[in-house]
C-alpha cells in the first residue's frame, strides 16, 4: 500500500459486522495491498489458533511454510495492543488515585484527628474546616473533571488522543504540587480542580483511544478497561493510605499523583505507542494509519481491516464537510437520526454516579467510623477498622470489574445493566436496614455487596457505550457531553453526601435505592444491545426518538 493510494467512496461508520472466518476456497485479494492482488491462491486449509501469530494455509503462499498471518478482522485481545491500552489508561489509574486519595486520611486533613494543629517548616499538619467545606473542597475534583471534559473532545479531535494524553498530564502534576504544598483551604481546593481537570481529560480521551485500537472481539474486554484502571487507582491510594494517612505524610500521599503521571509520560514517548488508527484516517495520515495499524495488530495480516477503515472515512476532505454540530445531533438533523443513541449515551453516563457509589468511595470511612461508634483513641489508632474496610472496598470493585468484563461478551451488556441494576438496588435498601438496626457489621457487608454488583455491571458499561452506541462523526463531541454530564453529576452528589448523611442518618442510602430503579427500568426497556455488532448495524436498528424499545 503506498502512501498515495486514496481511498474508496465514504460509506456509513461502522463498515460491516464482523467479518465471518473464510471459508475454501476463498480468495486473499485486498486491492490495496500489491502483494495481496498477485496472489491467487485459494484456501485450503484452516485457521492455526486465534492468538496473535496464527496463520491461515493456502496452496501458494507469502512464506515458506505457505501460510499467510490470520486475518486482523477475526483477532482479539493481543499483547501489543494490550501493552497501548494499559499505557493510554494509566491516567485513569492516576483519576482513580486522586479520588481515593482523599477518603482515608480525611479526618485527619479536615478534623485535626491526629492531634492539634501544629506548624512544621512552613506546613501545618491538617487544614481544619467544616464537614460541608470538605464536601466543597472534594467535590471541586468532579466539577474540574466537567472543565476538563468539555474541553477534551475537541483538543483530542484537532491534535489526536496521544498527544492529549501526554499534554493532560501536567494538570496531574501541578494539582499534586499544590495539595503537596497545601497551607490552606484555597490552595487545597485548587489543588482538587487542577486536578480534576486531568480526570476530565482522561476519562473522555482514554475510553475514546482504547475503543479506537480495539478489534470487535476486545471490545468489551477494553470497553470496562478504563474502570478498572480508575478502580486500581482507588484501591492503590487507598493501601497507601493505611501508612500515610497522618500528618505530615498524607502530604506525600497527595503528591504521588505527580510520579504516576511523569511515569505514563516517559511511557507514552519511549515505548513509541501509536496514535489511533482512526484519528489518523480521519486526518488523511492514510500511511500513519496503515503503520499504526500493523503495530497494534503484529502477527496478523491488516490489510483487510485497514480497507474497512479506508471504507468507513472516505476521504478526509469529505469527512470535515458533512462534520455535523452538537445541536445538529442532539436534534436529530444528522444523516441519520440518532437521538435515541445519545440519550442512553448520556443517561448512562448520568447513572453511573447518581448511584451512590462514589459516595461510598469519598466518605466510607466516615461513614463506617460513624457506623462502628469508633471513640476519639480508636480514631487516632491508625489503621483504625473503618480504614481497613475502606481499603477492602476498592479491591472488591477492582475484581468485580475484571468479572463483569469477562461476561459482557458472552451474555450482552443489557443483561449485564439489568442484573446489575437490580442488585444495586437491593443492596441500597439492605444498607439502610442495617443502619436502622445499628449493626455495623451487617452495614459494612452490605456496602461490600453494593460496590461489587454495582461495579460488575452499572460501574463501567457507560464508559464504552458512546463507541458501541455511535458513529464516529458524532463520537467525538456526545463523548465530551456526556463526560460532562457525568462529572456534573459526580460533583452534585459529592457536594450533598455529607450533608444527606447528616440529614438523614440511617436513611442516607433511600434516594439511591431510588435512582438505582430508574436505572433498572431504563435497562428493562430502553438498553440497546451492542454484543457482537457494528456501529452501522446498531445506528440500523436504534436509529430515531426516544422510544421503548
Amino acid at each position: 500500500m503506498s502512501a498515495a493510494h486514496t481511498p474508496a467512496a465514504a460509506q456509513p461508520h461502522g463498515g460491516t459486522s464482523l467479518p465471518q472466518q473464510p471459508q475454501h476456497p476463498a480468495l486473499i485479494n485486498h486491492p490495496s495491498d500489491a502483494k495481496a492482488t498477485q496472489s491467487t491462491a485459494s484456501l485450503v486449509g484452516t485457521e492455526s489458533g486465534s492468538a496473535a501469530g496464527a496463520k491461515v494455509c493456502i496452496q501458494a503462499g507469502d512464506d515458506e511454510s505457505g501460510c499467510v498471518p490470520a486475518d486482523s478482522r477475526y483477532s482479539r485481545l493481543n499483547a501489543p495492543l494490550l501493552l497501548c491500552a494499559t499505557v493510554a489508561a494509566i491516567s485513569s489509574v492516576n483519576f482513580g488515585w486522586v479520588l481515593g486519595s482523599v477518603n482515608i486520611p480525611a479526618q485527619a486533613i479536615e478534623q485535626c484527628s491526629g492531634g492539634p494543629l501544629t506548624w512544621s517548616h512552613g506546613f501545618p499538619s491538617c487544614i481544619p474546616m467544616r464537614r460541608a467545606l470538605w464536601g466543597l473542597t472534594v467535590g471541586l475534583t468532579p466539577l474540574g473533571a466537567w472543565a476538563g471534559s468539555m474541553l477534551s473532545g475537541v483538543a483530542a479531535d484537532r491534535f489526536g488522543r496521544k498527544r492529549v494524553l501526554v499534554c493532560n498530564n501536567a494538570f496531574y502534576v501541578a494539582g499534586a504540587a499544590l495539595a503537596g504544598t497545601a497551607t490552606s483551604i484555597p490552595q487545597l481546593a485548587a489543588a482538587r480542580f487542577v486536578s480534576g481537570i486531568g480526570c476530565g481529560v482522561a476519562a473522555t480521551v482514554v475510553s475514546t483511544y482504547n475503543s479506537e485500537i480495539a478489534t470487535i472481539r476486545a471490545r468489551g474486554f477494553l470497553g470496562g478497561f478504563q474502570q478498572l484502571m480508575i478502580l486500581g487507582g482507588i484501591f492503590s491510594s487507598q493501601l497507601a493510605s493505611i501508612g500515610l494517612a497522618g500528618a505530615p505524610l498524607w502530604r506525600v500521599l497527595f503528591s504521588i499523583s505527580a510520579a504516576i503521571a511523569i511515569g505514563q509520560t516517559l511511557l507514552l514517548l519511549l515505548l513509541l505507542v501509536p496514535e489511533s488508527p482512526k484519528f489518523l484516517a480521519s486526518r488523511g495520515q492514510y500511511a500513519d494509519a496503515l503503520a499504526a495499524l500493523q503495530k497494534l495488530r503484529s502477527g496478523y495480516h491488516a490489510m483487510a481491516e485497514y480497507d474497512d477503515l479506508l471504507a468507513d472515512f472516505g476521504s478526509a476532505a469529505h469527512q470535515r464537510a458533512q462534520q455535523p454540530s452538537l445541536w445538529q445531533v442532539l436534534s436529530g438533523r444528522t444523516e441519520v437520526d440518532l437521538r435515541h443513541l445519545v440519550f442512553c449515551a448520556l443517561f448512562l453516563m448520568m447513572s453511573q454516579q447518581w448511584s451512590g457509589a462514589k459516595g461510598v468511595m469519598f466518605y466510607s470511612t466516615e461513614i463506617l467510623t460513624g457506623t462502628f461508634h469508633l471513640t476519639e483513641a480508636q480514631r487516632r489508632s491508625v489503621p483504625t477498622i473503618a480504614q481497613l474496610l475502606t481499603t477492602g472496598i476498592g479491591g472488591g470493585g477492582a475484581a468485580a470489574v475484571l468479572v463483569g468484563m469477562f461476561v459482557l461478551d458472552k451474555v450482552g451488556r443489557r443483561t449485564v445493566l439489568i442484573c446489575s441494576a437490580l442488585a444495586t438496588t437491593v443492596a441500597a435498601a439492605l444498607i439502610v436496614v442495617g443502619s436502622k438496626l445499628d449493626k455495623g457489621p451487617v452495614v459494612a457487608t452490605f456496602m461490600y455487596i453494593f460496590n461489587v454488583v454495582f461495579q460488575s455491571g452499572v460501574g463501567f458499561i457507560p464508559y464504552l457505550c458512546a463507541s458501541e452506541l455511535l458513529p464516529y462523526y458524532a463520537l467525538g463531541s456526545i463523548s465530551g457531553l456526556a463526560t460532562s454530564v457525568n462529572c456534573l453529576t459526580l460533583f452534585s452528589v459529592s457536594l450533598v453526601f455529607p450533608t444527606l448523611d447528616d440529614a438523614l442518618g440511617p436513611y442516607l442510602f433511600v434516594p439511591f435505592i431510588a435512582t438505582n430503579g430508574l436505572t433498572l427500568l431504563f435497562g428493562i426497556f430502553m438498553m440497546p444491545e451492542a454484543k457482537g455488532k457494528s456501529v452501522a448495524e446498531v445506528v440500523a436498528e436504534y436509529k430515531g426518538p426516544v422510544r421503548i424499545v
